[in-house]
């Protein structure tokens, strides 16, 4: 595990949140077959104070930041989107200032912008645990009396009562016994909450998404926009080491990069924004690179008879690979906490705001237009493979075959997108293999130097000759395929 991992916890809230006035009784749950009991709490005194830019760049996210005291968690929360019900919850010992752990969270979204205190909310919270028939907790039912005021001139403060309902633990059909709980509130005279969380109520926020600001009759740009936001939650998932984070940020990097090389962003080969998209692809893929090889290696040996794994291989390849991970995931969180890093995202949000270079042709002209240009790229790369057959014209192919499915998936034109994809697929186990196959003879050198007996290098090593022949026997037939596919 990298050394350097945050000091923070990780919770997932699934819960609803209710409207009620002051005269309304508290629901019974009684006769409900999943509740065998109602447990009451003593009432608790919550004061939260919530933090965000100037801008209320985290409420238009729907992040909540906030340093809380009182009840049985105090300290310092972020609670993030996680789906429908749920959020993520990220927490933090009580301390004066924004941890900076907490920070980093959300520093794709914050990036170097000063944060500030913007609301106060202090809830009077009586609580009644539910109890299934096993005597396990399922649920927890909160009654807020909510005192609250935004911390800027002129603000009056604002007091109301509402509900929440929180599953407790991970309860088998989550959203039944959700819905089966909340009819008995619903019963009992509340309704859905209006807002997201108290601050946005306090903040009266609308929180509109990038991509719903884009003109919907220019595809491409409302990709970008989608994707922009995707790489601002991959970023979170790769401070906090998720498995697979590193790949998918990298892969979300490169189809916005792909993206906007189409004409309609106006933005020349040599732009620093292109540049510096190409310049974070290439510092996340050395941790890629060395979590497929670890996955790849431990997986290959698993599958290989006892008597052929020889010698420390399995320590050279996989955990050779793992210690390798643990530096790329160690430079890109450095990178992704630099100024640099912030200015792209500025930039990024520029270019998504920014009104299209081809506002007067028409959406559909516009992308087939994209969809034939990127296709005769690839039957370019296409030609001048079959006339070397060289490993890096083939990766061209897959290259090209890549940025033509970005494109049409943009468009929805799914038919060309599957065929763009199964050339891309096949490609990239390829180029997996040749990585792996020189990879390889480096480590046998070093087993060799070192007098270890390097018959299993040999073993993986055809393995991967075997992958990449595959690929080739499949390439002529894929790219017909996607032929077909383009002239429809």
């Amino acid at each position: 595990m990298p050394a350097d991992k945050p000091k923070t916890s990780r919770h997932t809230e699934v819960e609803r949140k209710f409207d009620v006035v002051e005269s309304t009784v508290s629901p019974s749950f009684e006769g409900l077959a999943v509740v065998s009991r109602v447990q009451h709490e003593p009432t608790q005194l919550l004061e939260a104070v919530y933090y965000d830019t100037p801008s209320h760049d985290l409420a238009a996210h729907k992040i909540t930041l906030r340093r809380r005291t009182g009840g049985t968690d105090e300290g310092w929360h972020v609670k993030l989107p996680a789906g429908p019900d749920a959020r993520t919850e990220v927490r933090a010992p009580l301390a004066d200032s924004v941890p900076a752990d907490i920070r980093d969270v959300v520093a794709a979204i914050v990036r170097d912008r000063p944060l500030s205190a913007v609301a106060r909310i202090t809830t009077n919270r009586t609580i009644s645990l539910l109890f299934g028939a096993d005597d396990t907790p399922l649920a927890e039912f909160c009654d807020d009396q909510v005192n609250a005021a935004a911390l800027q001139p002129d603000s009056e403060p604002q007091t109301w009562r509402e509900w929440e309902l929180e599953l407790i633990g991970a309860p088998r059909k989550a959203s039944d016994l959700l819905d089966r709980l909340s009819n008995r509130l619903l019963d009992a005279g509340a309704v859905p909450a209006g807002h997201g969380s108290k601050l946005a109520r306090v903040l009266a926020t609308g929180e509109p998404s990038a991509a719903a600001a884009v003109e919907a009759s220019d595809p491409v740009r409302r990709a970008v926009a989608e994707n922009v936001a995707e790489l601002l939650v991959w970023d979170r998932a790769v401070r906090a080491d998720a498995w697979d984070s590193v790949h998918q940020m990298r892969v979300t990097t490169r189809k916005i990069r792909s993206l906007l090389a189409d004409e309609s962003f106006g933005l020349a080969k040599d732009s620093w924004i292109l540049d510096e998209l190409k310049l974070l692809a290439g510092i996340l893929g050395v941790a890629r690179d060395a979590e497929v090889l670890a996955e790849k290696y431990e997986k290959a040996l698993d599958s290989l008879a006892p008597e052929l794994v020889r010698g420390p291989v399995r320590a050279r390849l996989v955990d050779g690979a793992k210690a390798r991970y643990a530096g790329g995931w160690r430079r890109s969180l450095s990178a992704m906490r630099s100024e640099r890093y912030f200015r792209l995202l500025d930039g990024l949000d520029e270019l998504v705001a920014a009104p299209s270079e081809t506002a007067g042709k028409s959406g559909s002209e516009s992308a087939a237009a994209s969809v034939s240009a990127a296709y005769k790229k690839v039957q370019k790369a296409a030609k001048t493979a079959a006339e070397d057959g060289t490993d890096e014209s083939l990766h061209r192919i897959r290259k090209r075959a890549k940025r033509l499915r970005y494109t049409a998936s943009a468009i929805g034109d799914t038919a060309v997108e599957a065929k763009a994809k199964t050339i891309q697929s096949l490609l990239g186990d390829h180029q997996d293999s040749v990585v792996s196959r020189t990879h390889l003879l480096h480590e046998a050198d070093a087993a060799h130097a070192a007098g270890e007996d390097t018959f299993t290098y040999g073993v993986l090593y055809q393995k991967e000759v075997e992958v990449a022949l595959e690929a080739e026997a499949g390439i002529d037939e894929a790219l017909a395929s996607l032929k077909k596919a383009v002239k429809k």
